[in-house]
This record gives C-alpha cells, structure tokens and sequence, in this order.
C-alpha cells in the first residue's frame, strides 16, 4: 500500500488527513517537525510528503529545498495558510508538486494525494486479492465469497502486506511497520495480537486460507489447497 508522510503540527488537523487517507487504503505517518521528517524520510522511504510550511522549528519549504538538493524526488504537497501568488510561486520553485492553501476540504486533499501518487506509479488497485480473499482498502472490509467483515486499521495494513507477499513470508519488522509506522513506540505483543484477531476473523468467515508463523521471521498466508 502506498505510504505518505505527513508534516504537520496541529494534532487534530493531522488526525483529520490520516483518517482520510487510511480510508483510501493510504498509509500515513505523522511528525510534527522539519527535524523529525529528515530522520523519517533518512530511515524510511515514502512514496509522498505532505509538508505544512508552518512548523515549530521553522518552514517546511527549508526542509523540502535541502531534500530536493539531495536530489530526493519523493512527491510533495505543500499545504499552507499562504494563499498569495508569490508564496505559491515560491513553493512549487522550491521542489513541490503541488501546492494546498488552507483551509481546504478534505476530500481534494485526498483526491490531490491520489494524483500525486498516480503520477509516480505509486497508486495500487482498490482491492486486492488472494486464494477466495478480497480486501477492500477503501471499506477497510475483507470479504469471502458474500460475506465480509470489518477490519481495524491496523488489521487491515498487515493483512493487505501478507496478500501482497502472495503466500511468501512476510518479515515482522515489515508487517509492525506498516501498521504503526517506521517509528511507532508499540508493545512486543501488538502484532501476534492483530494476527490473532485475523485468524479469528478468517475463521468466522470460513475461508480457506489460514495465517502460518515462521518462527523467527514473520507469518505467511497459506490457502487450504496449496501443496
């Protein structure tokens, strides 16, 4: 699924895109900080940046001049309560793809982000299959044959990354990331947790493939006829 990192440091604005994202099948990491994007962006790769200009620690337009001068082409969005002609201006000479003035409806900043992400071969299909698994991204929902079920967020990252690995193992460190982020202070726990919770769910819609532990390393999706 397609990961973006969003800049941005008021909490409930930033809570508001992450919703809207994760509800097109987007995961989203959240920073508050110029300083703490250019560690996440060093350690982890995004497939787009959404940058408030406004950050504590200074403009986000510094930051994204410093990543294009290290010639980092991950998309960006700006979003900014700025709306004259030369600050946008200034924006898109300074390295981004597109430019959001504040404030915005929600639904154009996802339609914006899905472009951006089509524009650079990022963009997945809405639903994604596996043995007589479908999970759709946008409902959060898994569905075997008629019946479906709900899945949490979480749930439904970790399931999307097995489908994706097509019955091949899927690393701990890969399935923890893409459901809590790169950076994610979460308990040791969490994900045999959300496996479990799967399990149960695949179990209750009566599917065929069952979610295998490869002691070590990660967990595997295997349907009943395979040999």
């Amino acid at each position: 699924m397609p990961r973006v990192l969003l800049v941005e440091d008021h909490p409930r604005m930033a809570q508001a895109v992450v919703t809207a994202l994760q509800a097109q099948g987007i995961v989203c990491d959240v920073v508050n900080t110029r300083t703490h994007a250019a560690a996440y962006l060093d350690t982890a790769s995004y497939d787009a940046v959404i940058l408030d200009r406004g950050l504590p620690d200074g403009d986000g337009l510094t930051l994204l001049t410093q990543l294009r001068a290290l010639r980092l082409s991950t998309p960006c969005l700006i979003l900014t309560a700025r709306d004259a002609l030369g600050d946008r201006i200034h924006g898109l000479e300074s390295g981004a793809d597109d430019y959001l003035t504040k404030p915005f409806e929600m639904a154009e900043l996802v339609a914006r982000t899905k472009a951006l992400l089509r524009r650079h071969a990022t963009w997945h299909p809405e639903q994604c299959c596996f043995a007589d698994l479908t999970v759709s991204p946008e409902l959060s929902t898994l569905l075997v044959g008629s019946s479906s079920i709900t899945l949490s967020s979480s749930e439904l990252q970790v399931l999307w990354v097995l489908m994706r690995e097509a019955g091949q193992v899927a690393r701990r460190s890969a399935l923890e990331s893409a459901a809590w982020g790169a950076f994610s202070d979460i308990t040791p726990k969490a994900l045999d947790v959300a496996i479990h919770r799967l399990r149960g769910k695949l179990a209750a819609l009566q599917s065929k493939v069952t979610i295998v532990n490869i002691k070590g390393v990660g967990y595997a999706l295997v349907a009943a006829d395979t040999p």
